[in-house]
Order: C-alpha cells, then sequence, then structure tokens
C-alpha cells in the first residue's frame, strides 16, 4: 500500500471504532482478510510454523502473532504492545436521570479525560449489548456490539450569564455537570411509539432480562431498534458517550489528523497493519526464527489491572501456550522471553507551542518528528540503553526520524504498559509513542508524517530484529 493510504486507513480504522470493543472487532476482519486464523483460550492450541493466528479476550483486547517457518520452542518473541480504550464517560448500571423536565443519562468518568472538552459536542452511544435470544423453546445469550450513528445526547454549558467567572477558571464537578441530555420530559411523554415495558423494581430480574426501570424506556427502545430486539430482550449492556464528528485528515496543508482516541488507537492502527504488512506474502516467514506479535490491551487507562489488562497474565499466556505447542520443556519459556523484546506505543506529548514551558529544551518532541523514545529515570517508562539503541539502529537502517522525551524534574511523569510488562514477563522493553497534542481531549490531532514513521517503524522492527539483536553482548 502506498505511503499516503496508510493515514487514509487510519482514519477508516478510527471511524470504526468508537469504543475498545469496535476496535478489536475491526482488527478482527482486518486479521482474517490477511489470512490469520482465530483460536481460542478456552481451547488446546494446535499451532504449526509459518502459520499466523489471533485470540481474543472480553472481546476488547486482542493478540496476534505470526510464527515463524524457522521457529523452534525457546526462541524469542518480537511484540508491539499497545491499548485499545481511551479516557471516556461510561453509562452507570442505573442511567435513568429525570430532573427538571429533562430526561439524562447518568455516567461515569473512565480514566483521565479532559472533560471540559465534552460539553457542547454532539454525543451518541456505543458499546456491547447482552441480548435475550429465544429460539424453538430454548434459551440463548449472545453479545453484540451497538453503535447509534446519530447524535442523541448533548452537555450543554451553562450560559456565561448565569455564571460570570468561568473564563477565570471552568471547574467541572463531574457528578453535578457532566449528565448528558437524552430529550424533555414531556416529548418522551408524548411520543406514545415508545414501549414501556412497565416499572419493574431496581435490581430485579426476569429470565435474565434486565430491568428496564434502571434505564430510560426510550433509550432502551433507540438501542433494541438498532439491534433489531425487543427492549425486553436487552439483558445487560457496557456503554459510553461518543462523539458523532468523523476523524478526518485537515489542516491548511493536510498534515494533520484530527480525532477523537488517537491514544492509543493510531498506535494500535500503526502496530496492527506493520505486523499485517510484514508477514502477507509467503516469503516474509520463510527466515524467521522467532514469532511477530501484536498485543493490544484494554484498561490501560485506568491502569491495566483487569482481566484483559496488560496487568493480567495475558501476555504470558500467550507466549507459554505458544511456546509449549512446540515442546514440553518447561526451560524453554523462560529461554524464550529472554530472548524477546517488546516495543511499548503509547502516544507522547508533542511540543505545544502556546505551552513551551511545559517542556524542557533538550527534550521537546515535534510533530512530522518521528516516533519518540520515552525515558524515565523513576522506571515510568521501561527504556534503558540497550532497548532504545536497538529500537535506534532499526530507524538508522531505514533512514527514519527518532526524538527522545524525558518529562521535566518538576513535573509527574505519566506511564504505560511498558513497566507493566516488563517487571510483570521479564521482557526487554522500549517505550515509544508518535507524538501528538490534546492528549485525552474528546479530539486529538497527531501529523500524518507521524503515522507513516510509526507504520514503518514497526513494520521494520518486525523485520529487522532478529538481525539486529544478534550483534549485541549483553549478560555474557
Amino acid at each position: 500500500m502506498a505511503e499516503g493510504a496508510v493515514v487514509s486507513d487510519l482514519v477508516s480504522f478510527l471511524n470504526a471504532s468508537p469504543t475498545a470493543f469496535h476496535a478489536v472487532e475491526e482488527a478482527k476482519k482486518r486479521l482474517r482478510n490477511a489470512g490469520y486464523e482465530q483460536i481460542f483460550e478456552r481451547e488446546d492450541w494446535k499451532l504449526e510454523a509459518g502459520k499466523k493466528y489471533f485470540f481474543t479476550r472480553n472481546h476488547s483486547t486482542v493478540v496476534a502473532f505470526a510464527i515463524g517457518k524457522k521457529y523452534v520452542a525457546g526462541n524469542g518473541f518480537l511484540i508491539v504492545g499497545a491499548h485499545t480504550d481511551s479516557p471516556c464517560l461510561k453509562l452507570k448500571p442505573v442511567s435513568k436521570v429525570t430532573k427538571g423536565g429533562y430526561l439524562e443519562v447518568g455516567v461515569q468518568t473512565y480514566g483521565g479525560g479532559l472533560w471540559h472538552t465534552w460539553f457542547d459536542r454532539d454525543l451518541t452511544v456505543a458499546g456491547r449489548v447482552i441480548i435475550r435470544e429465544e429460539k424453538d423453546g430454548s434459551v440463548s445469550y449472545s453479545h453484540r456490539l451497538v453503535r447509534i450513528e446519530e447524535p442523541i445526547i448533548r452537555i450543554p454549558t451553562l450560559a456565561i450569564h448565569l455564571d460570570r467567572g468561568v473564563n477565570d477558571g471552568f471547574k467541572v464537578n463531574t457528578q453535578n455537570h457532566l449528565l448528558p441530555v437524552l430529550a424533555t420530559s414531556i416529548k418522551a411523554e408524548l411520543n406514545k411509539a415508545i414501549i414501556d415495558n412497565g416499572p419493574i423494581e431496581s435490581g430485579s430480574q426476569t429470565d435474565g432480562k434486565k430491568s428496564t426501570a434502571k434505564h430510560h424506556s426510550l433509550l432502551l427502545q433507540m438501542l433494541a431498534d438498532q439491534l433489531g430486539c425487543q427492549p425486553g430482550d436487552i439483558c445487560d449492556f457496557e456503554l459510553q458517550a461518543c462523539d458523532t464528528q468523523p476523524s478526518i485528515v485537515a489542516g491548511a496543508m493536510k498534515e494533520f489528523v484530527f480525532s477523537g482516541r488517537l491514544d492509543n488507537l493510531c498506535m494500535s492502527f500503526c502496530s496492527l497493519k506493520a505486523l499485517i504488512d510484514a508477514t502477507s506474502s509467503e516469503s516474509d516467514l520463510e527466515d524467521e526464527t522467532g514469532v511477530r506479535m501484536v498485543a493490544l490491551f484494554d484498561h490501560e487507562e485506568v491502569g491495566s489491572n483487569s482481566a484483559q489488562g496488560a496487568g493480567s497474565p495475558v501476555m504470558l499466556d500467550a507466549l507459554s501456550q505458544t511456546t509449549n505447542s512446540f515442546t514440553s520443556d518447561p526451560k524453554a519459556l523462560k529461554k524464550a522471553i529472554q530472548r524477546s523484546f517488546l516495543v511499548s506505543a503509547d502516544m507522547a506529548h508533542a511540543l505545544h507551542p502556546n505551552y513551551m514551558d511545559k517542556h524542557e529544551d533538550n527534550h521537546q518532541p515535534k510533530l512530522h518528528g518521528g516516533l519518540v523514545i520515552k525515558h524515565n529515570a523513576n522506571q515510568r517508562y521501561a527504556t534503558n540503553a540497550v532497548t532504545s539503541f536497538i529500537f535506534r539502529e532499526i530507524a538508522a537502517k531505514h533512514s527514519l526520524p527518532v526524538q527522545d522525551f524525558v518529562v521535566r524534574n518538576d513535573m509527574p511523569c505519566g506511564s504505560t504498559i511498558g513497566p507493566i510488562l516488563a517487571s510483570g514477563a521479564g521482557i526487554r522493553t522500549v517505550d515509544v509513542g508518535a507524538p501528538q497534542l490534546s492528549m485525552h481531549s474528546i479530539r486529538e490531532m497527531c501529523a500524518v508524517d507521524d503515522v507513516k514513521h510509526s507504520y514503518k517503524h514497526f513494520k521494520a522492527f518486525f523485520q529487522d530484529f532478529s538481525c539486529v539483536d544478534a550483534k549485541i553482548t549483553v549478560d555474557m
């Protein structure tokens, strides 16, 4: 694919992925189209050298890998890790709020979002729903993805006439001020087409059906219409508020991507596409001795401590089950881990022209400047001299730009899945990311060139790591 098409492909990926569930579904489609076979953690794996596989966990984490034709048990894994989740507003278990003549939707904050950016946006809802299905007298329950395309909710700001000091500091009370408006009570009452299944005591369930009293019947009917079921068949859901404005290539010179969820779907896309394109032909895996892998985790924005987060055993499970498919030697996994390498890919902070004092003089990542290698002496990032050298050496071989970032000593430093996986599994790790502005806003921006640089760098990593690593002597 031509370089320019990589960016348009990213935009398509972003527009198909309003939630982590949708991002994994889109990843599955792309992997299947590329010849990857889905396997399941509940079953025994029967893997073969030269073949390509993927599995999902909770439908919000996906791990894909291609086994080199010259792979033998104990050889290393070449991994790029990223995450599928972004800060957002998630619907509460009881979201039905009625006050002041309005129907509002109760939400809870997920991650460290810039919540003031969610005001006065055209919002909708998306996520997953558990549906009750009955056929031939038998009842089953299915997981379905849902997305209402049109704007149905909005969080209005308060007029300046009622808050004269707002421009001196817009302070959001996340409990009281972030409730989206769904409708007015009178309109909802007059709309007799909406089916109300009758009040059910809060928390009660009938044959798997969720209490309709927990959510506005108007919202449930809209979801049911989208899913092609009855409101009473909706047993449970995980939904979030989403911006309806599409992702686009923009700017006077068409040099930017304007979108929500760039952190971290941009890195998820670039790593996934790099893996697919680095394993697309028969010859790509001909001389590969290792396993090329991408792992996209959920829940990074809230600490990764879940069954499908980077803090779970999902990474070690993938490494051990793959290794054990080729040998019964318990020592092989330990050897494989020591021969492996992880690129932790999470978006980085570009220098902001209006807040230049937030970066120190020697570490000012620029848009168009290539992937940023992140360093932190206190191990908020897992990069060290060896891992940064390897990643930099691969870039030099392909004439790709690389930048460095260290947070100011007088500012706190964020973190990534890098230190979690490095400490949990013992894998050598480098932390990197494409530079962006407006991180954790509902609408972020990055540079077109950095999308291309990231894709090419990750692809080069899969192709060249084994050769570069063989030339380095450490712990000998």
